[in-house]
């Protein structure tokens, strides 16, 4: 596609620029969606921004209280497959 034939908005004096429908409904932008907005050398890059901040392990390890003894790896991976097993049965 030509610089001619790509799509063009214009900014109002609010600062607002409306998106084409058709990239809209190519990255699924509904009314609402939140972008994150970076200024780049080539231009300004728009992403839908992450619904969830970014964690690491450290930071949730340990949220979720348990009581009991420690499982081991063995066990752990064992109850998983055990569900995964109930699951598929249920499907």
């Amino acid at each position: 596609m030509s610089a001619a034939e790509k799509p063009t908005t214009v900014v109002s004096t609010g600062g607002q620029v409306i998106l084409p429908g058709a990239i809209r409904q190519q990255r699924g932008w509904s009314a609402g969606t939140r972008l994150v907005v970076e200024d780049t050398p080539d231009g300004v890059l728009l992403r839908a921004a992450p619904l969830f901040p970014v964690t690491k392990p450290e930071d949730v390890f340990g949220s979720l209280r348990y009581s009991g003894a420690q499982k081991s790896l063995e066990e752990m991976q064992a109850g998983v497959a055990r569900e995964a097993g109930r699951r598929h049965a249920r499907g």
